[in-house]
């Protein structure tokens, strides 16, 4: 018997989360994408460009205060699992206060991917979402990390960026070939979707 999943509708972000979303942006804006959270017209057009309904294993990179995270849960099917990997204290914190047990929280660096997919058990992913701003980040990490993800990829899986700039799909094009790109315009900012799939 498939266990019942809690209702995450209820824990989408709240003024006092959207608030800690600001202050963090203000603290580290080169590490926080946006002032504020996705929006759920973002969040949908996420979970379509990913596949989710079709994953097993996601993983997760600067979900931030978790409103991609909520909508990740809510598409994905009750076997599956995702790994939120979070470089702010405050916001993995948050996540983990999530109460879903498909839901595993790391707080560390996306530079690391296969590190903290071994300490959670976790198997190659289906799905690598990304809403980190790689505008604001040094060259070579940017490069890093999207070696790390293409390498911990399983065979056909999808790398999904989320950006306002076009960064990623620059570096991106050097390193794993080019994207498909969609855009979001009601998003504060519009965002770009960029989508790489592993042969």
């Amino acid at each position: 018997m498939v266990p019942a999943m809690p209702n995450l509708q209820r824990f989408r972000p709240q003024p006092d989360k959207r608030l800690t979303f600001l202050n963090e942006f203000i603290r580290r804006p080169g590490l926080v994408g946006s002032v504020i959270p996705s929006s759920r017209f973002l969040e949908r057009k996420i979970v379509s460009t990913a596949q989710l309904t079709e994953a097993k294993n996601v993983v997760e990179l600067g979900p931030g205060t978790g409103g991609t995270t909520r909508a990740v849960l809510r598409a994905l099917p009750a076997s599956s699992r995702i790994l939120a990997i979070e470089l702010s204290a405050q916001f993995a914190s948050l996540l983990a206060r999530l109460p879903d047990p498909r839901l595993s929280v790391e707080h560390g660096s996306a530079a690391d991917i296969r590190g903290a997919l071994e300490r959670h058990g976790m198997e190659a992913p289906d799905v690598v979402l990304s809403g980190i701003p790689f505008s604001t980040m040094p060259t070579e990490l940017g490069r890093k990390i999207i070696e790390e993800v293409w390498s911990s990829l399983a065979p056909g899986g999808r790398f999904v960026a989320y950006q306002f700039r076009d960064r990623v799909s620059v570096l991106g094009k050097q390193i794993i070939g080019r994207p498909k790109v969609d855009i979001e315009l009601l998003n504060v900012p519009p965002m770009r979707l960029y989508c790489w799939k592993k042969p």
